[in-house]
């Protein structure tokens, strides 16, 4: 069984139409305005865990110099792509979270749509934010957001998953271990051909439900000050029912 975003690679954009990518690099742009303590205007951004790069584009769009990387060459392949469509220049680079090599510092690093949940133990989130204060500027940001332990508890679960649109299907089943803090996603994903057949792939991947406090003291660990932590792009106080948490944070 292939790794589950191979899996959702050559669809997954078509499953994830409602993410609005330009209000979230409005909002990178935003925490940078209020928050960022570099000696001028940011310029050079890493998109962490950068998928088929929808992330990457929008904050080219909003003016940064973008470089993404990914560990799935699957999704990588399809952010090249989609760049050079665009006309963007942008360096995509495959490596992992947790060990990986810059040309040289950022004055900003994003991690979106819950890739730090993918970091299943302590000891991967640890070195993912050692690498990332590594490679930021003194006074840059790093933004990440996570899925909540509520969303876990209770649109993860061990619900089942029907997605559609334009030709792509994906069967999605969660299985939520005892603890409550481990998820696998078993994938079944199915694309139509040009001859009109469908093809099938089947995939897994797994999250971990990661509380605010082990975030904020393994940011801390690192050298990052945690700034604000808000559910939505306003920097309002989370609610109870959040299903996800934006972290801004600087490296001091």
């Amino acid at each position: 069984m292939l790794d589950g975003y191979a899996a959702l690679a050559p669809v997954y954009d078509r499953l994830n139409r409602d993410v609005d990518y330009a209000a979230w690099a409005a909002f990178v742009t935003e925490n940078f305005r209020r928050f960022s303590a570099l000696p001028g205007e940011p310029s050079l951004l890493l998109d962490l865990g950068c998928g088929t790069g929808s992330m990457t584009l929008a904050l080219a769009e909003e003016g940064y110099d973008m470089t993404g990387l990914d560990l799935s060459e699957e999704m990588l392949s399809e952010a090249d792509s989609r760049a050079r469509e665009a006309g963007k220049n942008i360096l995509f680079l495959q490596g992992d979270m947790t060990d990986f090599e810059l040309y040289g510092t950022v004055d900003g690093i994003v991690c979106c749509l819950d890739g730090i949940n993918h970091l299943t133990d302590r000891e991967s989130l640890r070195a993912c934010f050692f690498m990332v204060s590594r490679y930021l500027n003194p006074g840059g940001l790093f933004l990440f957001d996570v899925n909540t332990p509520y969303k876990f508890k209770t649109q993860y679960a061990d619900n089942d998953y029907l997605l559609e649109e334009d030709g792509a299907v994906c069967c999605w089943s969660n299985r939520l271990n005892k603890k409550g803090d481990i998820c696998d996603f078993i994938l079944t994903v199915f694309e139509e051909q040009p001859d009109g057949l469908y093809k099938r792939t089947d995939g897994i991947t797994r999250e971990r439900c990661w509380g605010r406090k082990a975030l904020q003291n393994a940011a801390k660990e690192a050298g990052l000050e945690v700034l604000t932590v808000t559910d939505s792009f306003d920097f309002t106080e989370p609610a109870e029912d959040a299903m996800r948490w934006y972290f801004t944070c600087r490296k001091q």
